[in-house]
């Protein structure tokens, strides 16, 4: 692929900060957190397109399948982020939400050189974890231009997946190769070149959403309650507790019986509450309902 940089958003020259080098430290925060102020209303015109993505993942993951996200670079740390994070909030299994990068997870601390460059690493990279038409594939890369995401994008259509590329450059090679372009445009850095910043933040932003709205749609939330949360340490028992309380209305020593008799499980221990049942009674509930507390609980 022929490199033409110079015409790109998030390779262009910010004239707010030509002269960043002889800013203050004062100067050069402010100046930055005024850019940053931009990512949210740059996101805005996306939301549609983003509410797809979600309604599509919400369908695979419904249907037993997984979200994948491939990226290279910081593109594709912020995807293994989004993914590794999925599991303690929302209780799902770490094959659930993947976040694939190129040069593989060595790559998260350490750029592997010449990974990004390759159609077929990434093509390979989905051969590997056995894709399949079930899954949503999503691509990412502030350019949008990755080789890496746009060979990925390519098997995962050949399979049948739904497909989807995230992009700070409109009109980009990610959102043509996708089915569904979700392109957004911050504006250039105020370091040129540096999509860590801007374009970074602006794709935190996004993968926060697809996420958290999909797992949502799931049944993974009562009210705004992270009722599927794993209680892996102290905080997280408490945190439990805490969110059986704030559902209910009881007290911590019943919150407390509760998630003891649920197994641990927060939604169970509400559903036992609030439909005043038992465990096996509120399990058959909540299986039933797909796992969403409010119909559970009718």
């Amino acid at each position: 692929m022929s490199l033409n940089l110079k015409n790109m958003s998030t390779e262009t020259r910010n004239q707010n900060t030509m002269n960043l080098d002889i800013m203050t430290p004062l100067e050069v925060v402010t100046v930055m957190n005024q850019e940053d102020a931009k990512v949210p209303e740059a996101i805005k015109p996306a939301l549609p397109n983003i509410a797809q993505c979600v309604t599509w993942a919400i369908a695979s993951i419904e249907a037993g399948g997984r979200i994948i996200y491939m990226g290279a670079g910081t593109s594709g740390r912020l995807g293994v982020l989004d993914a590794v994070e999925c599991p303690p909030t929302f209780g799902v299994a770490p094959e659930v939400v993947v976040g694939l990068i190129a040069g593989g997870e060595k790559a998260f601390i350490k750029a592997v050189e010449g990974a990004e460059d390759s159609r077929e690493l990434g093509r390979q990279d989905l051969v590997n974890i056995n894709l399949e038409p079930r899954d949503i594939v999503i691509g990412i890369a502030a350019s949008g231009r990755t080789p890496y995401v746009l060979g990925g994008l390519a098997y995962a259509r050949e399979v049948g997946c739904h497909t989807v590329g995230i992009s700070c450059n409109p009109g980009s090679a990610v959102g043509a190769a996708a089915e569904l372009a979700i392109e957004v445009v911050p504006g250039p850095e105020c370091l040129t070149g540096s999509t860590r910043l801007k374009s970074g933040t602006c794709q935190k932003l996004i993968l926060n959403m697809i996420s958290t709205a999909t797992m949502v749609g799931c049944g993974k939330a009562y009210q705004n309650l992270m009722v599927d949360v794993m209680q892996t340490n102290e905080k997280l028992v408490v945190r439990a507790q805490n969110i059986v309380m704030e559902a209910t209305g009881c007290d911590r020593q019943t919150a407390a019986e509760k998630i003891g008799i649920a197994g641990g499980n927060a939604k169970t221990a509400i559903t036992m509450i609030l439909a005043d049942c038992g465990l096996e009674e509120a399990r058959e509930r909540l299986a039933k309902a797909k796992g969403h507390v409010r119909e559970a609980i009718k």
